[in-house]
């Protein structure tokens, strides 16, 4: 409908002030983040001088602080040496793992099942089963893993990089583990849509490998994760329930004045620059412009502080330093259609949050057709994918909480206060902690009514690895996600910026493209690759370099010699002092660049005339009110089955009636009711798809029809022998009575009166 000009006026004033409001907030978060990284170097080096004055006072003669100054050249001489001989080690080892197709880095033996290269459909990925480590076996009917790993420019093997990490918590359970990999080079004329339909043939594999178990378990790490929804999305028949694990579904979301990511398409001309780059490389992307990308979000630590704890800790930090280098420094390719259905969908367009993607034409890609539960694994330490983009894909997927209900779906979230992005599939810590309960919570996934839940976990008990956690669910609705991801206004100004890029990608695409292939066909790719950046860094230490010949037979004899000097030194406590200086000075200057991109994309995407312009693609789903939902007619054939069911349903009836009067529920209930469900009667002889319609029908009646769903249990438990098994079967999943609250122990009350009565007074 068209506007007036008073309406038009009005959207005009209420943009700038939308406008005004967006740059205010993002100079005043950015310049606070400056200003508190000044002041914590401040307060620490004044400490720090402060110890380094008291240790130049401890000297009681000027020839003590002259050894003390020979004995820090000596240290830092033989440091440099040595750290140098690490750098040439760190070359080399680039070189060679190169020379060999840049293997998956995993630290499992692992033997290759599929290769995607043999499939109908060919792509450069791969399947493999995990051996487990001498002393641990898995058994063949307990449900598999499958662990997709990112590739976003660097190779695969992070979600197995340690034995405390996803492969090791499952393989410690007891779960055959299979890991998705991938090859350096892409086949040709590799797509996004092959990728998926090899994932699925991977699936169907492992599926028939253990004909006796439950559908696998998919396990999706950062841009594998929405890989994982994807494919569960294109085949819901496939997989069990999937995990994604910092994944990045929903590009457009993030906070002003903290994820900065989120802008680059913005400004840079969204899908274009892939294209070019591809087109300059014989029609291949080359990862390392992705892994560049990331590595300037945190300069101090890519171009100085990774380096400097080198050399400061080269007596033992060597081997560490290499371990994560051997895989951050493989890159890896894409197809240009390939980078070009990821930027358009995903980084820029935002089409796959919105259920727009196509996985290719003729083939939409609805989020809502994933019949598979979901855990979503999100962290606020996450600057590569905040909590908002982790979780805003379920606001824009669903109206509300209650059609997750309604289409049947259980999806689980959780947030970490303060682990990193890596951190989520690397850190021990972490491993211990989330991915185990994890596990845990796979194994009580049927127990779950749909809905929307989060999963909560605190320190219980001990300390260290000896620590034991308290795993408690909570019923969620959109509010709360909103609460961890903030308001989405400033998501509006993205639209435009995806507008863009669409035209300037048909644009070049029907002018300069031909121009640019001519012009770059002559060029040698593999110089072109070899002159990239990270690769001559990575290389520039290598034995096949002249300048390079020396440092081995030098660090042999270093070693040999080597005088660590005392860590008390003021000399060594200044050195500290300095780095510490130099890294702060480029947190500041990139908190200052962050805040000049944020600035300018705001003052550019945010205009009236620029929202405007975007309009058209910056849509979002509105809530649909309860009474609209009642009318689906999933909805009304439950209803109508009420009075069926007999025990089985009333069971689960009363369980759903009594988890209403409670706002969580503890792990320990949840599998309680999970074994109550599968091993005891009438449950026992259901198959896990019957148990789940039954559950999923019952969630219904008891939502929308509350007052009716109590009123008509006697029909379900007619007898005194049904009243018996469903009050022994509940009084077991509810537990002790000091487990309860008092509403629950209320309604309990209520219902054992009904449950104790005899078959004439129950049908009265």
């Amino acid at each position: 409908m068209d506007m007036t000009a008073t309406e038009l006026a009005d959207q005009v004033i209420e943009d700038i002030a939308l406008q005004r409001e967006f740059l205010i907030r993002a100079a005043a978060k950015r310049t606070a983040t400056a200003a508190d990284t000044t002041a914590a170097f401040l307060e620490n080096s004044a400490d720090a001088m402060q110890d380094i004055g008291s240790a130049v006072s401890a000297f009681q003669t000027p020839m003590d602080l002259m050894t003390a100054w020979a004995s820090y050249v000596t240290d830092v001489s033989q440091r440099a040496i040595l750290t140098a001989d690490a750098l040439q080690q760190w070359s080399d080892m680039n070189v060679a793992h190169q020379e060999v197709g840049a293997p998956p880095v995993l630290i499992y033996d692992y033997d290759v099942i599929l290769e995607g290269k043999n499939l109908p459909r060919p792509s450069n990925y791969m399947l493999l089963k995990i051996k487990p480590p001498k002393g641990q076996r898995t058994r063949q009917t307990k449900r598999p893993y499958i662990i997709i790993d990112p590739r976003a420019g660097h190779g695969p093997g992070i979600g197995g990089f340690k034995y405390d990490s996803q492969v090791g918590v499952a393989l410690a359970d007891g779960h055959p583990v299979y890991f998705v990999a991938f090859h350096q080079e892409p086949e040709p004329g590799q797509t996004i849509a092959a990728v998926t339909d090899c994932e699925a043939r991977f699936v169907a594999e492992v599926q028939n490998r253990h004909p006796k178990s439950p559908k696998p378990i998919v396990v999706g790490n950062c841009q594998g994760g929405w890989a994982t929804a994807i494919l569960a999305a294109t085949h819901p028949e496939l997989t069990g329930p999937i995990i994604l694990n910092g994944a990045p579904m929903s590009y457009w979301g993030g906070k002003i004045g903290e994820h900065p990511m989120r802008y680059a398409g913005g400004l840079m001309g969204g899908v274009t620059p892939a294209m070019i780059a591809a087109d300059m490389n014989g029609g291949i992307f080359d990862g390392s412009n992705l892994v560049m990308n990331f590595e300037g979000q945190n300069p101090g630590r890519t171009w100085f502080r990774k380096y400097y704890d080198l050399f400061r800790d080269i007596d033992g930090g060597t081997e560490r330093f290499l371990e994560f280098e051997r895989w951050w420094g493989a890159f890896y390719m894409m197809t240009e259609a390939e980078i070009r259905w990821i930027v358009e969908n995903l980084f820029v367009g935002n089409r796959l949050s919105k259920n727009e993607a196509q996985l290719e034409p003729g083939v939409p890609i609805d989020l809502r057709a994933i019949r598979a539960p979901i855990i979503c694994f999100a962290s606020h330490g996450d600057n590569i994918t905040p909590p908002a983009q982790a979780l805003n894909w379920i606001l824009d997927t669903y109206a509300d909480e209650t059609e997750i209900a309604v289409c049947g779906q259980r999806i689980i979230y959780t947030v970490h206060q303060e682990v990193g992005h890596l951190g989520i599939f690397v850190s021990s810590s972490v491993a211990k902690k989330e991915h185990n309960e994890f596990v845990s919570t796979l194994k009580t996934i049927e127990a779950f009514a749909p809905g929307l839940y989060e999963m909560q976990i605190v320190d219980h008990a001990g300390e260290g690895d000896d620590k034991t956690f308290e795993v408690s669910f909570a019923s969620r609705s959109f509010d709360d996600i909103v609460a961890v991801t903030g308001l989405r206004r400033d998501e509006a100004a993205f639209a435009g910026a995806a507008r863009l890029s669409e035209a300037l990608a048909e644009n070049y695409d029907t002018t300069m493209r031909p121009a640019v292939k001519a012009a770059t066909g002559m060029l040698n790719t593999k110089v072109v690759r070899d002159m990239q950046p990270g690769r001559m860094t990575r290389r520039a230490f290598a034995s096949g370099n002249p300048m390079t010949q020396t440092i081995e037979a030098a660090a042999n004899l270093t070693a040999g010699h080597r005088a660590k000097t005392d860590p008390e030194n003021p000399f060594l406590m200044a050195e500290h002092l300095w780095a510490d200086m130099v890294e702060a000075g480029w947190d500041v200057l990139r908190d200052m660049k962050e805040m000049a991109t944020e600035l300018s994309f705001f003052a550019m995407w945010a205009s009236p005339m620029a929202m405007a312009y975007g309009a058209p693609l910056a849509h979002t789903r509105q809530p649909k009110v309860k009474k609209d939902l009642a009318q689906l007619p999933a909805v009304q054939d439950a209803l109508d089955q009420m009075q069926d069911g007999g025990v089985a349903a009333g069971i689960v009836r009363l369980l759903l009636l009594l988890a209403a009067t409670r706002s969580d529920v503890r792990l320990d209930r949840l599998e309680r009711s999970s074994a109550a469900l599968t091993t005891r009667p009438p449950f026992k002889p259901m198959d896990s798809k019957a148990r789940a319609q039954l559950i999923y029908q019952q969630r219904l009646i008891v939502t929308f029809a509350m007052e009716e769903a109590i009123q008509t249990l006697p029909s379900l438990l007619k007898s005194e022998a049904d009243r018996k098994t469903a009050k022994d079967i509940v009084t077991f999943v509810l537990g002790a009575e000091d487990e309860m609250s008092d509403a629950t122990k209320s309604a309990w009350d209520d219902a054992q009166a009904f449950l104790n009565s005899n078959t004439k007074t129950a049908a009265q």
